[in-house]
């Protein structure tokens, strides 16, 4: 009996659930064939260079095999003709049928061995060609991008998903080849043989088809999940590393291997689904083929008693009959390659189709020399997928030369401005200029030649102190190097180092502590030499005695260039000409540091509350 609560079914809901299965059923369906030919497409232009090479590794090994199918017709003529004449005395038919098959043999191995070395090649420089894409296209990408799709995935596609491309071209087009020009082959002698017998290899095709069918369709969504699970497992891994601290200090341990786990219990099932399909394919392929033969057998040894069909015939039928069936395995695992590789090529092709939200002018406006003059105009911004204007009909003028500090409660927009500025990311309206051209206009060189950044969490490269300062000026001299590192009074403390300017900071600065990686940062930034500075809490990882040293560094190197500074602390804040307070992305106070304390408004209280903390 019901219960009252058990909801009723509504007249025609069974309908309705049916019509929107099948719809999800077909928008699936028109997903994935855009999918496999945006895949297709780049695997069409990776070739297109390679055609050449890529036919003389086709035609060693349509040579091969044209030499291996030749075997058997060779034993059948040496059991038919060459041995019954040398019976009667005459052994050249067989000595020719013999000299045949050796010629043959040397002939495939030579073939072989061509074919494997061409194609390694057009393998090895295709995958070469793809790598240095995704890299390239990678570092194009704009930050927005970045900060969304996470470094794990990007190496995920850098090399499990050309692995398995790797795979496919090492393994898979060997098996393909050799496996469709024997079906190909074989079936046309088998016919030439005999046409009666060769009738049952022919019904047994349509079972073939259906099954070859059915299990490319399921290898391909088993893959599918492979690729993504391979993906997530990457991830995981990539920020647990990244986070070790964090993760050793709040014993996160459990919680990241139970997150492992789920993750590679995923790619196992997955790939259990594969080779279960797999399995299942080759098994029914095996039976068609014993059942084929076992009926060859039968009605050809008949036929054989009755006249009607000679014993060599039969013999290479049967030879040809065992080899007809065997290539299936290569098939099917080439369709495993394939299907591996095309996920991987799906995933590979989405990222290179991603455009750059801050792309490069068609047609950019030269600025070989910036003044550093910053307008804003009527500037709207909202992160991209986010709703929340950060900035609202947002207008500032800021001359060249001028130190800017903004000040405000976090997410007040001041970052904004800053990535506004480098452009990390552009106006949804309005504009943002560099001594009255639009930063839209501007060449990518030009605009981060006039504009460094320097940040919280600056980012040191393995490899020497002097390599990171000279960072954006390669080709900057060593006593230049020398030189800036000594304007932010970071000269002692390299000299101290094991090795100087030469000293190794490891993998992330790691040999450095977080206020010695800022001021290589510091020193990074005034070798560049740049028309607009922006230091977004870029004295946070300073302590008190070298934020003092800084402090006068900044005040040299900041004449007579333009700078924004984002700092709560107010020591920085005070060496600016102009501060601005900022309220939900509007500016609700502006003015010189004295002129705003005197006013007793925000930044007058923010001063007295770091006045009194300093006490």
């Amino acid at each position: 009996m019901s219960s009252a609560t058990e909801p009723r079914p509504v007249a025609g809901e069974e309908e309705w659930r049916g019509v929107a299965a099948e719809e999800i059923e077909e928008l699936s369906h028109q997903t994935g064939l855009r999918l496999q030919a945006r895949s297709r497409k780049l695997l069409g232009s990776l070739l297109r260079p390679r055609v050449g090479r890529a036919s003389l590794a086709v035609a060693a090994v349509v040579g091969g095999n044209l030499a291996t199918l030749a075997g058997p017709l060779l034993i059948a003529a040496a059991i038919d003709r060459g041995i019954p004449a040398a019976l009667d005395g005459s052994a050249s038919v067989l000595a020719w049928c013999v000299a045949g098959y050796t010629v043959c043999a040397v002939l495939t191995t030579f073939l072989r061995w061509a074919f494997l070395r061409v194609s390694g090649r057009v393998g090895q420089d295709l995958l070469l060609d793809l790598r240095g894409r995704i890299f390239r296209h990678s570092q194009r990408l704009s930050v927005g991008f970045h900060e969304s799709y996470t470094s794990g995935k990007v190496i995920s596609r850098l090399t499990s998903d050309v692995d398995a491309l790797q795979d496919l071209l090492e393994e898979g087009l060997d098996s393909l080849f050799n496996a469709v020009l024997s079906v190909v082959g074989i079936a046309v002698i088998l016919i030439w043989l005999d046409a009666p017998l060769a009738s049952v290899v022919v019904a047994g095709f349509l079972p073939a088809y259906l099954i070859w069918r059915w299990f490319k369709r399921r290898s391909m969504d088993a893959y599918r999940d492979t690729r993504g699970s391979i993906a997530k497992i990457i991830v995981q891994f990539v920020e647990s590393m990244n986070g070790i601290r964090a993760v050793q200090a709040f014993r996160r341990e459990p919680r990241n291997e139970q997150i492992m786990t789920g993750f590679n219990s995923q790619f196992r099932d997955a790939n259990t689904r594969a080779l279960g399909v797999m399995a299942t394919f080759v098994a029914t392929i095996r039976v068609i083929g014993n059942v084929s033969l076992a009926i060859v057998l039968a009605w050809g040894a008949y036929r054989v008693t009755n006249g009607s069909l000679e014993l060599g015939v039969l013999a290479a039928f049967t030879l040809y009959l065992r080899r007809f069936y065997d290539p299936f395995d290569e098939l099917a695992m080439f369709a495993n390659s394939y299907s591996s590789a095309t996920a991987a090529l799906e995933k590979i092709s989405g990222v290179l189709e991603e455009k750059p939200s801050v792309p490069e002018p068609e047609k950019p406006v030269a600025l070989p020399h910036a003044r550093g003059a910053i307008r804003f105009s009527g500037v709207e911004f909202r992160y991209p997928g986010t709703s929340r204007l950060v900035l609202p009909a947002f207008s500032l003028d800021v001359p060249a030369g001028q130190t800017v500090a903004l000040v405000g409660a976090t997410g007040a927009g001041k970052t904004t401005l800053a990535k506004l500025v480098a452009r990390f990311y552009d106006a949804s309206s309005g504009s943002v200029q560099l001594d009255g051209v639009d930063v839209r206009s501007l060449a990518d060189e030009d605009l981060r030649r006039a504009v460094v950044m320097v940040t919280q969490e600056n980012f040191l490269f393995s490899g020497s102190v002097a390599d990171n300062i000279a960072l954006g000026r390669p080709s900057a001299t060593r006593a230049e190097v020398e030189a800036a590192a000594a304007e932010v009074g970071a000269h002692e403390f390299i000299a101290a180092l094991p090795d100087g300017y030469d000293t190794d900071v490891r993998k992330r600065g790691g040999r450095l502590s977080a206020g010695q990686r800022q001021m290589v940062a510091f020193a990074r930034a005034f070798l560049a030499d740049p028309a607009v500075l922006v230091l977004d809490e870029a004295t946070s990882s300073l302590d008190v005695p070298t934020e003092r040293a800084v402090q006068a560094a900044l005040e040299t190197v900041l004449a007579d260039r333009t700078a924004f500074i984002i700092a709560h602390r107010l020591s920085t804040v005070l060496i600016a000409d102009r501060v601005l307070v900022l309220d939900g992305g509007i500016v609700v106070e502006d003015g010189s540091p004295a002129e705003l304390i005197g006013e007793r408004g925000r930044f007058a209280a923010l001063h007295t509350a770091w006045r009194d903390s300093l006490a």
